[in-house]
């Protein structure tokens, strides 16, 4: 696995941290993207421990700017063997007609338009390995509506389709993709959503609830479970959506 680059996007904390420590245990070369920030740079020097080669990239993907930027990093790459599309917002966590627009809009940039743009701008590296796997971390909220998530709900059904398109598309040049639902996870995100307001959240004791009942799954879990199918889902497994806990 040693010759194979891998990027995790997301990848300062949460299932991406442990997505890309994962991955470097086996030798590959991790590209670590996400927001600058002191977790970036601690989880790069984590993954470097294991896994040398490996390198952080900035990259905001609410900002166009930011990611045509954050291709242009990856000039020294030669090819780009899988991709763990994980980075996400939930924000804004408010009934769809009180959601400040720009939150709203800005959700749906970094899940969804963010992925396209990036992944368009890196699709030559991803065709010059011939055997490229997309992961995209889906979720539960892409399959059913709930109250004051309408952002998160709809960007993640769109990544869904998304990444069945470019099973679709990205067949003729060994591209897969396939969608996967983490389950709830004990994230950044979990802390947010529970300390959201009854009033934005009417849901919002269900979700205290899983946290204090001890429900939530470790970040560390979900990449040992997600691992083989990271790195080897087939090209028949390609368009297809798993759930974790299934795994």
């Amino acid at each position: 696995m040693g010759n194979k680059t891998y990027l995790v996007t997301g990848a300062s904390k949460g299932i991406g941290r442990s997505i890309a420590m994962r991955l470097a245990k086996d030798g590959i070369q991790v590209v670590l993207l996400a927001r600058q920030s002191e977790e970036l740079e601690d989880a790069c020097r984590e993954v470097q421990s294991l896994s040398s080669s490996s390198i952080m990239i900035a990259c905001d993907l609410a900002q166009s700017d930011s990611i045509d930027t954050a291709i242009e990093s990856f000039n020294g790459i030669d090819s780009i063997d899988g991709i763990v599309h994980n980075a996400g917002t939930i924000a804004p966590i408010r009934p769809m007609f009180e959601a400040e627009t720009d939150a709203w809009e800005r959700n749906i940039q970094v899940n969804i338009t963010g992925v396209q743009r990036l992944t368009k701008g890196l699709y030559s590296k991803m065709k010059a390995s011939e055997r490229c796997r997309v992961t995209t971390i889906s979720s539960g909220a892409a399959l059913r509506p709930l109250h004051s998530w309408s952002a998160y709900c709809v960007s993640k059904a769109a990544l869904d389709m998304w990444s069945r398109c470019l099973a679709e598309e990205g067949e003729k040049d060994g591209i897969t993709s396939v969608a996967v639902a983490p389950g709830i996870v004990n994230t950044d995100m979990q802390l947010e959503i529970r300390t959201s307001s009854q009033e934005d959240f009417p849901m919002v004791e269900s979700f205290v609830g899983y946290h204090r009942d001890g429900q939530l799954t470790n970040p560390d879990d979900v990449a040992n479970k997600l691992h083989n199918l990271i790195l080897n889902h087939t090209t028949e497994q390609s368009g297809q959506r798993f759930d974790v806990r299934e795994l």
